[in-house]
């Protein structure tokens, strides 16, 4: 059904009769635009929720701003990717689970369907010098989007002062001292609760009274029209849910192990990436450190400085940067295919990785989402769910130095004085030729303003002229 526009600048939804509710979204409507959602989605986190705030906030008035950013505090306090977890929670308040379902599958199809032929292509040409070159040139485009996420994330969560300093000693504690992620959420919660007494206009406030008439979202016309009784808590529904999502989580994962055995790289890369669907928080920024190692060092899936790639792969591609692991996943089960062909079972790696990593992220949304809906008005969650998202901007910058370093220097070493650590890059290691791209591309950000894809289009035609030319 086709939303009329009130006379002002900005579509908005006009005010219905009292009886016959007439400005509800439609199924079919939204399913459309989640999908326009998920085929534009590119630019990391950062720029997968603007796109969704002008969609859903400034065009079409589905849901207003404090409610947005509301169910984004929330999602950034989870494992996984905000971006596709907002979505998710958006579209449950529009049109229940179907709705969270949709707007979930349909942020992550395009990215899925572009990494798996992008993989194909890697596995099969990636040691192909124009692909290497083209790798080149991406790093260092993606360096920028790392920064520049640490910039539009910082600006849109550190709204006071003391939101700033949990920012600052959340990246102090993971960069100087390898202070566990979850550890430092825990404090940034306690601090938000505690501060929500102690210093209360250091958060958000409360929501206000809602706006009636032509001002008014859909989702507000929805909550006055009693149309929103599915967000409210249920002991019930929250066992289904568990129940269900055990299911489809667990029951693969235990095909996988007993048809193929403990040692099979499926069975492997499906528990190590259903463990890191449950404690990596921060999104993809902050986990890729964590994959990184794990996937090089200890599982030997990949051969250092892939992940590089495979990250570069992520960023050109629309969806969640946390479809990296789709990368691993397939690289892994590419190197160690075991009885299968080595594409077959890329293939087969891939869609592991990709399932236990998302049904986890559907768990989050349809299990804590009411109560979170439930708890709006309370003052101390929303104290400590903006603090939550203060600490995720220093991990974010903590990782935007670590891959820095790691793009600019060949090799990075590590010291240790204590429990300080500290990464030092052998400056005779530096690669004038990845700096300047990263240079290039910055410029081309933030002093030019060119977007993502024009930037990641000219840093990978750079990178292919510098290896033609070197």
């Amino acid at each position: 059904m086709t939303l009329e526009p009130a006379p002002r600048p900005a579509p908005v939804v006009p005010a219905p009769a009292a009886a016959a509710p007439s400005t509800h979204v439609s199924f079919g409507e939204a399913v459309l635009v989640w999908a326009k959602i998920g085929l534009l989605s590119f630019g990391g986190p950062a720029g997968q929720v603007a796109l969704m705030h002008q969609e859903l906030v400034d065009k079409r008035r589905w849901i207003d701003e404090e409610r947005f950013l509301h169910a984004l505090n929330y999602c950034m306090l989870l494992p996984g990717p905000e971006a596709q977890q907002l979505a998710t929670y958006i579209g449950w308040l529009m049109h229940k689970t179907r709705g969270g379902l949709v707007a979930g599958i349909l942020f992550v199809a395009p990215g899925f369907a572009a990494i798996l032929l992008l993989s194909l292509l890697y596995a099969g040409f990636g040691q192909l010098p124009a692909v290497a070159a083209l790798f080149f040139g991406l790093k260092a485009a993606v360096l920028a989007v790392v920064v520049e996420a640490v910039l539009r994330i910082g600006k849109r969560a550190l709204k006071s002062a003391l939101l700033m300093v949990l920012a600052a000693l959340a990246f102090v504690a993971i960069f100087f001292f390898e202070v566990p992620f979850p550890l430092v959420v825990l404090a940034a919660a306690v601090t938000g609760l505690v501060g929500s007494r102690l210093a209360p206009s250091a958060f958000p406030q409360a929501p206000s009274a809602k706006v009636a008439g032509p001002h008014a979202t859909v989702i507000d016309r929805m909550a006055e029209a009693g149309e929103l009784s599915h967000t409210r808590p249920s002991s019930a529904r929250a066992v289904r849910v568990l129940l269900v999502a055990g299911v489809l989580w667990g029951l693969p994962l235990g095909l996988l192990r007993q048809r193929l055995g403990a040692t099979s790289v499926f069975w492997q890369e499906g528990a190590f990436f259903s463990r890191a669907a449950v404690v990596t928080f921060g999104g993809a920024y902050a986990v890729l450190a964590y994959i990184a190692q794990e996937a090089v060092d200890t599982f030997h899936w990949l051969h250092p400085g892939e992940m590089l790639d495979g990250l570069g792969l992520a960023e050109t591609t629309p969806g969640p940067l946390i479809m990296v692991v789709q990368f691993v996943g397939f690289m892994g089960a590419f190197r160690h295919p075991g009885d299968l062909p080595p594409l077959w079972a890329g293939v087969l790696g891939s869609l592991v990785t990709v399932w236990v990593t998302f049904v986890p992220c559907f768990l989050w949304i349809f299990l804590g989402a009411p109560y979170i809906e439930a708890l709006r008005q309370s003052r101390p969650l929303r104290a400590a769910l903006a603090a939550i998202t203060a600490a995720v901007v220093g991990v974010i910058l903590n990782l935007s130095l670590w891959f820095g370093l790691h793009v600019v220097f060949r090799r990075v070493g590590e010291q240790h004085f204590g429990p300080l650590r500290l990464l030092l890059p052998e400056l005779a290691s530096l690669d004038i030729a990845a700096a300047a791209l990263a240079a290039l591309a910055m410029l081309s950000m933030f002093r030019f303003k060119l977007g993502l894809p024009k930037t990641l289009a000219g840093s990978a035609a750079l990178g292919i002229l510098w290896k033609l030319v070197a």
